[in-house]
């Protein structure tokens, strides 16, 4: 039996495309963006405006909680959890959330809707750090911040009612990226307790990925080629993209080989098979796996990079049901 070119072709799953279509209808995207600086003024409004699309639980609180960066650098950490959470007779586990927003863009305000809709969904705290920006601070400093939010948490947990063997990190996009690299952070620092699990939903990971054009995923790329370079760029500036630089794997984990990433913690990754960090995602769990840490690793079909913008479609469902599977399973 023969099958045609066309008929094996990459597309959008039917029911994303539906969704995705009548939402845009009539809208055009932006022209390529020429600096970060463009691509955080269309972002920001744009990302807003997503988040907020979906309905948000009223009943979620939030709590700005202090603390101090390695530099002295005064961060809020923002604890979201319902009262019966807060008054719990049991210290819980608890979730630190770093957003999305390709390490230049966004913010917790931001992110709140979504991160109301997790809380929900999870039925944990979310803890999550409103990390410094690239370029203003470059060098993966966004690491830094988070892994002394993390810190903060889990010296003061008995505080916010929280179990400190059971903290799990989570992040989406280039917020999963800081993730991983708070991951070796903590690991490296003897963080104890140690983190119980990194949940990382489409992480951003290595700074050499280049998808070219004539790739057969390119044209339904969300995030594309153009993006990743000026924002690796905001990162490690000359350094982005050249294999022989010498870049932290706090900054770039995707760069890690084997051996640098045995001892993390249980670790779950998935990603859309249509999005620009794809094989970048397979690659770090199969270095994973290599490296005996415990992986559970999802692709998506047919779906692009932060396919939750289209709710309610099955493959939609499925994701968010094992991610939140994924974090039950303390």
């Amino acid at each position: 039996m023969t099958t045609t070119a066309t008929n094996n072709a990459l597309r959008f799953d039917p029911e994303y495309l539906a969704v995705v279509s009548a939402r845009d209808a009539g809208g055009e995207g932006p022209a390529p963006f020429k600096d970060v600086h463009e691509l955080r003024a269309w972002s920001e409004p744009t990302m807003r405006s997503v988040l907020k699309a979906q309905p948000w639980p009223e009943n979620v609180l939030e709590t700005r909680i202090p603390f101090k960066s390695h530099d002295g650098q005064n961060i809020d950490m923002v604890r979201f959890a319902t009262q019966e959470m807060a008054d719990a007779p049991e210290p819980q586990g608890a979730v630190v959330y770093v957003h999305g927003g390709g390490f230049v863009t966004c913010d917790v305000e931001i992110f709140a809707p979504q991160i109301k809709r997790f809380v929900e969904m999870i039925g944990l705290p979310l803890f999550a750090v409103d990390y410094r920006l690239a370029p203003e601070f470059p060098d993966g400093l966004g690491a830094e911040d988070v892994y002394f939010g993390l810190r903060h948490l889990s010296d003061h947990a008995g505080e916010w009612n929280v179990d400190p063997a059971n903290i799990v990190i989570m992040g989406d996009s280039a917020g999963a990226g800081i993730a991983a690299g708070v991951s070796l952070i903590a690991r490296d620092r003897g963080l104890s307790p140690g983190l119980r699990k990194q949940i990382l939903v489409y992480p951003m990971l290595d700074d050499r990925t280049n998808v070219p054009e004539t790739a057969g995923h390119y044209k339904f790329l969300a995030w594309n080629t153009n993006d990743n370079r000026l924002a690796w760029g905001a990162v490690l500036g000359a350094k982005a993209g050249d294999p022989a630089a010498k870049v932290s794997l706090y900054a770039a984990p995707g760069r890690a080989r084997v051996e640098n990433l045995r001892g993390l913690p249980p670790t779950y990754i998935d990603v859309g098979g249509l999005d620009l960090f794809r094989d970048e995602c397979i690659e770090y769990a199969a270095k994973l796996s290599k490296a005996d840490v415990e992986v559970e690793f999802h692709m998506w079909p047919g779906l692009p990079h932060g396919f939750e913008s289209a709710p309610g479609i099955r493959w939609v469902e499925r994701a968010l049901k094992a991610r939140n599977e994924a974090i039950k399973r303390l």
